[in-house]
């Protein structure tokens, strides 16, 4: 399969010819190639389909390429996607300007359709890259988890054991204090997991965040007691320093229902599902992700912090 395949390209310029030439050297090599002539019939087109890349003119009419630029940086649909402006002029201070508006890089009319392709290519590979890892804790994401618990499994004589981490009542905490608030419990959440791991790990052990409030770490079984029994304990004697004075000295917080009544929730708690090939064997990435979720209902249905072995044979 073609690196390129299935990734979808947006050039915004008002000159059809022009269109049709990048379309011709880019299709070319796999990528589908749509256009348009303002930023308008762009955002009728991100609408129905948010591109892999945007290439973006300079002189357009009723707004120019750097207006474009900044509306699309500051939309959440194309505030990640990469932006390469196309100018026909060489001048330092339309490239500053572009850049300076948001886009990722520029490129020069005439263009070696090498180099289009080249720089096309460079910024799509960066954008995978960065998904790859999650902004907020920096930590890989769901594709290298899931080649990474691939790798595990598919080692047949090596034992592996996978942490699901999942905090409970952590919705009603970002509901009644901001999502700010919430990050900062999600940064401190995998501080506690990355040193634990380095300390009562191995050296070749993995963390990752899956998105929101749930974390991943892959270890041995004979590192998972250790493991789990420090993270539920720095856990919980820290975690109350996130709730305001009024909070803990009343034990517990108050929030909304939809019917406008008072509800009460305790203090976050963590549960953590283990899944391992210790007892029994286990054949794909998705295996693991079933016993997962069948272990982390079984712990969250238990009050406050607690870790959960699939101590199963089959």
């Amino acid at each position: 399969m073609q690196e390129t395949a299935q990734q979808r390209i947006l050039v915004i310029d008002d000159d059809k010819f022009m269109v049709r030439i990048i379309k011709d050297c880019l299709e070319k090599v796999g990528f589908i190639v749509y256009g348009a002539e303002d930023f308008s019939s762009a955002m009728e087109l991100i609408y129905q389909m948010t591109p892999d890349l945007i290439l973006l003119d300079v002189v357009l009419p009723k707004m120019n390429g750097f207006e474009i630029c900044r509306l699309l940086r500051n939309d959440t649909r194309t505030s990640h996607v990469p932006i390469i402006m196309i100018t026909s002029k060489a001048m330092t201070e339309d490239k500053v300007a572009g850049l300076e508006a948001g886009a990722d890089d520029y490129i020069t009319k005439p263009f070696d359709p090498l180099e289009l392709v080249a720089r096309v290519k460079t910024h799509l590979r960066r954008a995978k890259q960065e998904k790859a890892f999650n902004p907020l804790t920096g930590l890989p994401g769901n594709i290298v988890i899931e080649e990474e618990i691939k790798q595990r499994v598919e080692v047949s004589n090596r034992k592996f054991a996978v942490l699901y981490l999942d905090l409970d009542n952590f919705k009603a905490y970002n509901d009644v204090y901001g999502f700010l608030k919430g990050d900062e419990v999600i940064k401190f959440v995998a501080h506690i997991l990355d040193k634990n791991v380095k300390e009562f790990g191995n050296p070749d052990d993995f963390i990752g965040h899956i998105g929101g409030d749930d974390f991943i770490c892959i270890t041995t079984p004979d590192k998972v007691d250790d493991i789990c029994t420090n993270i539920i304990e720095q856990f919980d004697s820290t975690i109350q320093l996130f709730y305001s004075s009024e909070d803990r000295r009343r034990g517990h917080i108050i929030t909304k229902d939809r019917t406008n009544q008072d509800v009460t929730y305790p203090f976050m708690s963590i549960s953590i599902a283990v899944v391992s090939n210790e007892n029994r064997q286990i054949e794909n990435h998705w295996r693991v992700a079933e016993i997962a979720a069948e272990m982390k209902k079984y712990a969250k249905s238990k009050p406050g912090s607690i870790y959960v072995k699939d101590r199963r044979s089959r």
